[in-house]
């Protein structure tokens, strides 16, 4: 008899910006797998408990939200990607086979969140959150240091992101993370002066 491989449940998780929903679409139909985009789960099912204004983003009920998606994940007999930067807080760790925390040069951030039209002091918040590494620290306190891999997507496709997650998978290629160091990069080029003034 041919023994299945059991289900894997894979989070991709980051500050907002670094390219999560594409990359996790672009991952889900590489790998055929269900993609939870938490963030359009939370909008589309109500799983909210208030909007707020300031920040313009919905609240979600971590509570139901999880609920939820323990349900989803339950009920799939595929692999699943759950996608969001609050995903390490609504799937249970026991479930998550690996965490890849997306991370982006805080500069190349700066930009891709100004291009979004994101206020003055969303943009610094996701920024100094960037550089703080809080995604990371976040994912490797919910789900411990051996789930948890960094992927660098600064300057890289789409595509070539996909295809180092794929080989971390596949056990081609290592999961490593606390090797990226905005702090340091930031300090050598000469602008965490100007950084850490907004912070």
């Amino acid at each position: 008899m041919i023994r299945k491989r059991p289900r894997r449940v894979i989070v991709i998780t980051g500050t907002p910006g670094v390219g999560k929903t594409s990359i996790s679409r672009l991952l889900a139909s590489k790998l055929g797998t269900l993609h939870i985009d938490l963030g359009r789960l939370v909008r589309d099912e109500g799983l909210f408990t208030e909007v707020d204004r300031e920040r313009d983003t919905l609240v979600a009920d971590m509570g139901m939200t999880s609920r939820r998606v323990k349900e989803m994940i339950e009920g799939s007999d595929r692999d699943i990607i759950v996608e969001g930067h609050f995903a390490v807080d609504v799937v249970p760790p026991e479930m998550i086979y690996k965490v890849f925390v997306l991370r982006r040069h805080p500069e190349e951030l700066r930009v891709i969140l100004e291009g979004r039209g994101f206020r003055e002091g969303k943009v610094w918040e996701n920024v100094g959150a960037e550089v703080l590494d809080v995604c990371l620290y976040e994912a490797i306190e919910a789900c411990g240091i051996d789930k948890v891999c960094e992927v660098d997507v600064t300057g890289r496709s789409m595509e070539e992101v996909v295809d180092e997650i794929t080989s971390i998978l596949n056990g081609e290629e290592k999961c490593r993370a606390g090797f990226i160091d905005w702090l340091g990069r930031l300090e050598a080029e000469g602008k965490l002066e100007e950084y850490l003034r907004h912070f």
